[in-house]
């Protein structure tokens, strides 16, 4: 299933990047600080799962990342795994220099 259709929402009053799928909302917990989006918790409801909607919504919030010129800091380990399975987007992690 295809997912490019489906518009990623900054929801910045509860801090998650959201997308509704067939219903259910799926979300990443997020953090902006200093130009650096720490992504904390991908959350994907069980009716949606083993349907690609995790690995599209972090596609999703990777290109708002990058189109918002952020850094990325990923605390959420589903996130650090899709970076393992797609290292073109290292290319946003921040510099690990303390601050």
């Amino acid at each position: 299933m295809s997912y490019e259709d489906i518009q990623l929402i900054n929801n910045e009053a509860i801090h998650n990047f959201e997308l509704f799928v067939e219903g259910h909302r799926a979300f990443i917990d997020y953090k902006i600080k200093n130009g650096k989006a720490y992504l904390i918790h991908t959350d994907v409801p069980i009716e949606l799962e083993g349907k690609g909607v995790a690995a599209a919504i972090v596609t999703k919030t990777l290109e708002y990342l990058e189109a918002h010129d952020l850094k990325l800091v990923p605390l959420c380990l589903y996130v650090q795994a899709y970076l393992k399975r797609h290292p073109e987007w290292n290319r946003l992690l921040a510099s690990q220099q303390p601050e």
